[in-house]
């Protein structure tokens, strides 16, 4: 593991709880594991958000369909 063994690895365990702490630890921990988490579920869903631009027509086609006639109706007035 990149040539580091259990010697090495117990210094950088004592310097970060000089650093952070013996309280803070568990929290750190915690953030971390939760920061991960959130990097692989990004990397593996697709974007939710499809941002690719509508083709040059679509626009005014679809503002005809949707267009809503019950507006247009007229009412006999009395």
């Amino acid at each position: 593991m990149f040539g580091m063994g259990l010697p090495e690895l117990l210094v950088i365990l004592v310097i970060v709880l000089i650093i952070f702490g013996a309280g803070k630890l568990p929290e750190l921990g915690d953030n971390l594991g939760k920061g991960i988490r959130n990097f692989r579920k990004a990397t593996s869903e697709p974007d939710a958000i499809d941002v690719t631009p509508p083709k040059p027509g679509a626009a005014t086609d679809q503002a005809d369909s949707t267009h809503d006639r019950s507006s247009e109706r007229s009412t006999p007035e009395s």
